[in-house]
């Protein structure tokens, strides 16, 4: 059975079957059953062909061998992990169907050099923002940025006062604990989340959504209104012909929580849609952007 679910991950591990979340959920679970079970029967190493990368897929890779003594016990550290590789591959198929099937935006600003802003209502998600621009900067560099180098984002945005990774879960998911900056005028206080991150690929288009988590819960912030990302959803695609140059498309949807008027939120969430494109290409000065 191991060896059947073990060649079955290996063919979902390509990035261009990130469109079958659920086949690859599936398989994640059923070679962590497998695992488990050699783990309980006292075989602390698995056969040599197994590729490397297969104890990221399932979790941590302590959880091949046995279990120290005081510390989280391997399945309960893999269950936690599959719950936020679950709640990212969900987000991820949420985003692409939005960007698939529904046509019905409304412009709110143009931004320069032809940078747009749009929105919708959605069901579940309520209104929803669509920022479009093309940026002269390769897919790789944004995709480092905006992933890799999450934490480091505070350096050039100035909204955000902080952004730590809890969590890194395999290569593709992260839990991460955001915190704005004050706004000017305190307009709108201090606000923090907790999501969970999950970057997919499709042919060369790279998928970078983010939504809130309830799984492991991180106290309170003191001076901080604790608001949800019901979904973001970043698309970076290079452009046709040229790719130094991606087109940039980002789907936003908040609850900032506390007593803000739909007006405000409705001016508030494009604008920071706008400023983070503005912060970044900035940034990325060396390279030309809008």
């Amino acid at each position: 059975m191991l060896q059947a679910t073990i060649k079955l991950c290996c063919g979902i591990a390509h990035d261009h079957l990130c469109r079958l979340p659920g086949l690859k959920i599936t398989a994640v679970a059923a070679i962590q059953k497998d695992m488990r079970g050699l783990v309980e029967q006292g075989t602390c190493h698995l056969p040599s062909k197994i590729p490397h990368y297969i104890p990221r897929l399932v979790g941590t890779e302590t959880a091949m061998g046995p279990e120290p003594a005081g510390d989280v016990s391997p399945s309960r550290t893999s269950s936690m992990d599959l719950s936020y590789i679950t709640q990212g591959e969900r987000a991820l198929q949420r985003a692409l169907s939005i960007l698939q099937h529904h046509t019905s935006w409304q412009a709110e600003m143009m931004l320069d050099a032809g940078a747009t802003v749009s929105s919708t209502a959605l069901p579940g998600l309520g209104k929803v923002f669509r920022a479009e621009v093309v940026l002269a900067v390769p897919v790789a560099l944004l995709h480092q940025e905006l992933f890799e180098r999450i934490e480091q984002m505070p350096q050039w945005n100035p909204t955000l006062s902080r952004v730590k990774v809890l969590q890194r879960i395999g290569t593709d998911t992260l839990v991460t604990h955001e915190v704005t900056a004050p706004s000017p005028g305190n307009l709108v206080g201090q606000r923090d989340f907790v999501s969970v991150r999950h970057r997919g690929r499709r042919d060369t288009t790279v998928y970078l959504v983010g939504t809130t988590t309830h799984a492991e819960p991180l106290p309170l912030q003191e001076g901080c209104i604790r608001a949800e990302s019901r979904l973001s959803c970043i698309v970076l695609q290079p452009l046709a012909g040229d790719p130094s140059r991606t087109r940039f498309t980002w789907l936003l949807s908040m609850d900032l929580k506390g007593w803000i008027p739909t007006s405000v939120i409705n001016r508030i969430l494009p604008q920071s849609q706008a400023d983070f494109i503005k912060h970044l290409c900035q940034h990325l000065s060396a390279t030309t952007c809008p």
